[in-house]
């Protein structure tokens, strides 16, 4: 069982379990005890801000895609570092990007180039920025073409071949984004590729940022590794290294629990209509896709009752899969979905009418505590 009691809760919700949440944050800073680097938390995946004074006493810092996460990451991390990356700025938000973001990384030297006068601006109102520039290194072992920053097409970071080593003064640090979901091997395969296009701009590196997509707290992650690693750039190049994990940070820190609304027989199969949805609660249910663990269920077939699990959405594809159980499921019944803190509070929705799940904090003493709930007002406001 998920630690806490799964009927003191109103369903849907997602319910974050504190405890889960420092087990993570103590690997991470360990990492960072034995090689000096810092490691920031990627606001992308895990944004549930009631935790950050508790993160930040083992994470150096946020890291943002946008203006919204950078505000969140500087205003509830307090006294942390701010770390910002985007495609392409926005030129109305780039002044209040520079009063909150030590550190700017751009996608390309065009960026770059455009946003230079606003950057002067910057540092004469006395506001220090590193500024960082994301490479490609052309290499990449992610399987899901979605999720590989590093495709034949990739708009994301800048190729050997564009680098404008003219711009070289203007640039603080190095940063690259290979990996999603991976361990500290591939991490160990990729430098070489990185330092063959890019390591002989790093003698004049103050900093290199590896990214996210490092699983540092699955329970089968090499963090010797991943220690050798950073300490070999670090040492060879005399740069400060970061890491940015998002994943790592909440990973097995949070469930989804939801209520069974209905169950019967159709087209050979048994179904059984909960109240989450994965079209709008767990949308990498989907997008990656994956099969979400529930407590106490098995493989189709493998125990004694099948079903095939449903959203009560009008969308025919918002199913989450077949799951068996060791006894016929009925009206009421509560299911426990597994790895539920990371992507799904940052990116579900309200397709459908659909309500937002409520947000539960599992305190130290493993009560559920209510940090949020949603109601009608949330999905019109939107609208």
């Amino acid at each position: 069982m998920p630690g806490f009691d799964i009927f003191s809760v109103e369903t849907p919700c997602y319910a974050v379990d504190e405890r889960l949440i420092e087990k993570n944050m103590r690997i991470l800073r360990s990492v960072s005890e034995r090689t000096g680097c810092r490691v920031l938390l990627a606001q992308k995946a895990f944004s549930m801000y009631s935790l950050y004074p508790l993160m930040a006493q083992f994470l150096d810092g946020t890291t943002a895609s946008g203006l919204y996460e950078a505000r969140l990451g500087f205003e509830e991390m307090k006294g942390k570092e701010v770390h910002i990356f985007s495609p392409a700025y926005r030129p109305e938000e780039f002044e209040e990007i520079t009063n909150i973001c030590g550190h700017i990384v751009f996608n390309s030297f065009s960026q770059l180039k455009r946003f230079i006068p606003d950057l002067d601006k910057a540092q004469a109102r006395g506001r220090h920025i590193e500024v960082g520039m994301r490479v490609n290194p052309e290499y990449s072992e992610i399987e899901t073409e979605i999720y590989n920053p590093c495709a034949g097409i990739s708009r994301l970071g800048v190729k050997a071949e564009d680098f404008e080593e003219a711009f070289l003064d203007r640039l603080s640090g190095l940063h690259f984004h290979t990996m999603c979901e991976q361990g500290s091997d591939v991490l160990e395969r990729t430098i070489p590729h990185f330092e063959e296009k890019f390591g002989r701009y790093l003698p004049k590196m103050k900093w290199v940022n590896f990214g996210g997509g490092h699983h540092v707290t699955r329970e089968d992650y090499d963090v010797d590794r991943l220690v050798r690693v950073i300490s070999y750039v670090q040492d060879k190049y005399g740069v400060q290294v970061y890491i940015e994990p998002g994943e790592a940070c909440a990973l097995n820190a949070g469930f989804l629990v939801a209520s069974v609304l209905e169950v019967f027989e159709s087209g050979g199969y048994s179904h059984a209509i909960i109240d989450a949805s994965a079209a709008c609660h767990m949308p990498d249910v989907l997008e990656m896709p994956y099969r979400p663990r529930i407590i106490g269920a098995g493989e189709k077939g493998e125990k004694a009752y099948s079903y095939l699990i449903g959203a009560a959405t009008c969308l025919a594809g918002d199913s989450i899969g077949v799951y068996s159980f060791d006894k016929p499921l009925s009206v009421g019944d509560r299911l426990v979905f597994c790895d539920m803190a990371i992507y799904s509070m940052c990116k579900n929705n309200t397709f459908n009418g659909i309500g937002l799940p409520s947000i539960y904090r599992i305190d130290k003493q493993g009560r559920a505590v209510l940090h949020k709930k949603f109601g009608y007002d949330d999905f019109k406001c939107r609208l």
